[in-house]
């Protein structure tokens, strides 16, 4: 084990811009069979799309196009484009011309602007946007400056009350204590299906639940001191469902729920050379039922966001030199709770940067009785660099204790052919890996990673719990010497930061 000097921890920061500037950089080199169509904001949706010069101009446009399987839809580089893509099977997303990807963002307008805001309450210099929004999971200040803590009451007996506290009703002023603090207020639509044998009334929250945005700002009219502040919106940029052989190349996705959003099972989902970042945080419901937070009742939120996922089954899955960053979950995610038999067959995670995501990669795949026949299997994760979860914005979730670098859950994650290679492991505010099965076969194969973590911090958890959970492993003098044994990484190299 090697002592993490100054000059080396230097030395890895330019490793990773480096491998940051080549993401950003990637060249176009996609091969499209069919026919490619052009998207820029110079465009008009009335045109044909066939060249540049009669390109589409909104996303809208993308979705409600009748494309084919081997057709391309190309975005123009250094174009900004608000709201999202409703994928079609086949069809290759990607950039062309020259200068940064073409970038997406989430909400419909920068919220900078002193005629967007009004003062609600001077005497706690708490101020509305004057439209109705999506829920946003937090507000970005000045591309990543600052951002807000979103509070997030339980709804109950009809009124807001204090998540910690439901004796308490929730009153902004009282609350919001700190500046940059944020609400989000909607109860406009509610629904009684029960949860956890109640049935009183809590808020619908969807995509078309448009609520009031209040947020402290005590330096004044925030449209006056910030010249930006984007809202992550409740919105996913590329929706892919189950839409087979979509490649998404080039992009950058900036300020959603979702970046790319697969569900049921997937086929062919490749998501290569992207940029996707400050992801999640949104209200996904308020039925009490977050697994993370199990004393928590009917009325009390979930929050949610990746920045690539497939929620079931998926073949030939693959993200690659892509830049990932600030996510309030996770970046990279296969992942499913079910009831019938499931398989994840041919995952890549290759060559990717992933920072300050509570999770850098998420997957669980949980089994009810008689679903012995659900598993992964081919699992490859090589080349990454993940690095700093729990150190980015999302760790203002209430479940503070779960960051990983690899976060597998304790679920029975039956695995065959599951491999961690040559990867970079920088640091984790919590664990760095989180790889527990019910069966002991069924954990990684370990080999040629890197470890980088503080004296004292952990290594993290491996192996079967079908006869308990495998001890949590502290990252101190002996690290290497577990890493090998433990973890079976025979050839890692591992180094403390005292």
């Amino acid at each position: 084990m090697i002592n993490a000097t100054k000059e080396f921890l230097d030395n890895q920061e330019k490793l990773y811009e480096a491998r940051k500037q080549e993401i950003l950089g990637s060249k176009d080199d996609l091969t499209i069979t069919g026919t490619t169509y052009y998207v820029s904001t110079s465009g008009d949706d009335a045109n044909d799309g066939l060249t540049p010069e009669k390109a589409w101009k909104t996303p809208d446009r993308v979705t409600n196009a009748e494309l084919c399987a081997g057709d391309g839809v190309l975005f123009r580089r250094g174009d900004l484009f608000r709201g999202g893509v409703n994928t079609k099977p086949g069809v290759t997303y990607g950039a062309y011309g020259e200068g940064a990807k073409p970038e997406f963002r989430g909400w419909d307008e920068n919220l900078a602007g002193a005629d967007k805001w009004e003062l609600a309450d001077a005497d706690h210099n708490i101020w509305k946007y004057k439209r109705t929004i999506l829920d946003p999971g937090t507000l970005v200040f000045n591309e990543g400056e600052k951002h807000s803590v979103k509070l997030i009451p339980t709804y109950k007996n009809s009124t807001f009350v204090c998540r910690d506290d439901e004796s308490k009703i929730f009153v902004m002023a009282d609350e919001m204590v700190r500046d940059l603090d944020m609400f989000w207020y909607f109860d406009r639509t509610l629904t009684k299906n029960p949860t956890k044998g109640e049935d009183f009334p809590i808020p619908v929250t969807g995509e078309e639940s448009f609520g009031d945005l209040y947020l402290r700002c005590d330096a004044g009219n925030p449209g006056e001191v910030f010249d930006s502040i984007e809202a992550i919106a409740r919105r996913v940029t590329f929706r892919v469902g189950t839409n087979a052989n979509v490649h998404i190349d080039n992009i950058c996705m900036k300020y959603y729920c979702f970046g790319v959003s697969a569900g049921g099972h997937s086929v062919g989902l490749h998501v290569t050379n992207c940029e996707i970042g400050w992801i999640g945080g949104n209200i996904q419901h308020y039925f009490g039922t977050d697994p993370n937070y199990p004393q928590g009742t009917r009325g009390s939120v979930t929050r949610f966001g990746n920045a690539i996922e497939i929620y079931g089954g998926c073949d030939d899955y693959e993200v690659s030199n892509c830049y990932i960053y600030e996510s309030y979950d996770a970046g990279m995610t296969h992942q499913v709770t079910t009831w019938k038999k499931v398989t994840m067959h041919k995952i890549r995670y290759l060559n990717n940067l992933v920072e300050k995501c509570v999770y850098g990669v998420e997957y669980f795949l949980d089994q009810k009785d008689g679903e012995s026949e659900s598993c992964m299997d081919d699992v490859v994760m090589d080349g990454n660099i993940i690095r700093l979860s729990g150190y980015g914005w999302g760790q203002q979730r209430h479940n503070y204790y779960t960051p990983a670098l690899i976060k597998g859950w304790s679920y029975v994650n039956t695995a065959r052919n599951y491999s961690i290679t040559n990867n970079i492991f920088d640091r984790s505010a919590y664990r760095m890996l989180h790889v527990v099965s019910l069966k002991d076969e069924s954990k990684p194969t370990l080999d040629g990673n890197t470890f980088i973590q503080n004296l004292g911090g952990m290594i993290g958890q491996i192996g079967g719990n079908e006869n308990g959970e495998p001890e949590t492993e502290i990252f101190d003098e002996k690290a290497e010497e577990k890493i090998n044994n433990i973890f079976g990484d025979k050839n890692a190299k591992v180094y403390i930061i005292k």
